[in-house]
């Protein structure tokens, strides 16, 4: 699945709500097929540095202070540490085979191996695998809970979500889900969980306390990537279809279809809820949703076939 940088835009540069950002507040996209990440800073709208990392970048996780960045690199069995402030990496840890996703606690970084079915324990503090931890086949991408007690981990070949208790690092419970499930999202105050099924079109949505699925929602095709406003609207990236779905998490349907460019696979949303980015695919660009108007008002160049996004504190 999956130029260097040529700042060129497609639409309006600025946001229109861009005063809204805090300072520093940026946005990290995995470029798969040119090995580097692109920094982009919300507050200046631009593009501010393109970092060299690991073969094959696909998956992008944030520690919850901002201030750690970890980029999976799938064709090199690896994960690259980036310092949010200086751009640089700083480690490169070993893990399991084909890791593809990641997310992190204050203390503990969670990389999805889908060639092993296996998850690896990153300690932020030295930046050395402390565990490995089985779960369900070719897992996928993992989500921490708004507490960090809990890492939820999409099994891309079992359909189901495997829910692992971080404050021991095991297996706490298996939740069935769709078909190929991908992305995974949870929502705020940690209530609910929202995954998409790639293999048959739909979000599920979990009641995380009870960790039971309440409702199966049709959206555009094969989506993938999906993320969650602080007000619980769901944009969900759908691969197949060049557009964007709209969830409204209380009513699970679908309430708008945003068009945006050629095989949107990543999604992630501004800590302020004022926009969300997309990664296109095939198009090498990143798309700027507002959240206000649900539109599209910017796009942005970066590397080859981005993948994975992520926005830091």
């Amino acid at each position: 699945m999956s130029a260097l940088l040529v700042v060129l835009t497609v639409g309006p540069l600025v946001p229109a709500a861009a005063d809204a950002y805090p300072p520093r507040l940026q946005v990290f996209v995995a470029n798969t097929d040119s090995d580097d990440v692109t920094v982009y800073d919300t507050e200046l709208a631009e593009v501010t540095a393109t970092v060299p990392v690991g073969d094959g970048p696909v998956g992008v996780g944030g520690t919850p202070d901002g201030d750690l960045v970890y980029v999976t690199n799938e064709r090199a069995d690896s994960v690259s540490v980036i310092d949010a402030l200086t751009h640089e990496v700083t480690a490169t840890v070993p893990v399991g085979a084909d890791p593809y996703g990641v997310d992190a606690t204050a203390t503990h970084a969670y990389v999805t191996n889908y060639g092993a079915d296996t998850v690896t324990v990153i300690e932020v503090a030295t930046q050395q695998p402390v565990a490995d931890i089985a779960v369900g086949r070719s897992p996928h991408t993992p989500v921490v809970s708004p507490d960090g007690t809990r890492v939820y981990v999409t099994n891309n070949g079992a359909s189901s979500v495997t829910v692992i208790d971080a404050t021991t690092n095991t297996v706490a419970g298996t939740i069935p889900v769709g078909r190929f499930p991908a992305g995974i999202a949870v929502g705020p105050g940690g209530e609910r969980l929202y995954v998409a099924n790639t293999g048959d079109d739909s979000v599920t949505v979990i009641a995380a306390p009870l960790a039971v699925p309440v409702a199966t929602v049709p959206v555009g095709q094969a989506p993938i990537g999906l993320s969650v406003t602080p007000q619980d609207v769901v944009y969900v990236a759908n691969t197949g279809s060049d557009a964007v779905s709209v969830i409204h998490g209380e009513s699970a349907v679908v309430s708008a279809t945003v068009p945006v460019q050629q095989r949107p696979e990543g999604a992630a949303t501004s800590t302020d809820e004022g926009f969300v980015y997309i990664t296109n695919n095939a198009a090498n660009t990143m798309s700027v949703i507002d959240t206000a108007t649900i539109t599209p008002v910017a796009t942005v160049p970066v590397g080859q076939g981005p993948e994975g996004i992520a926005v830091t504190p």
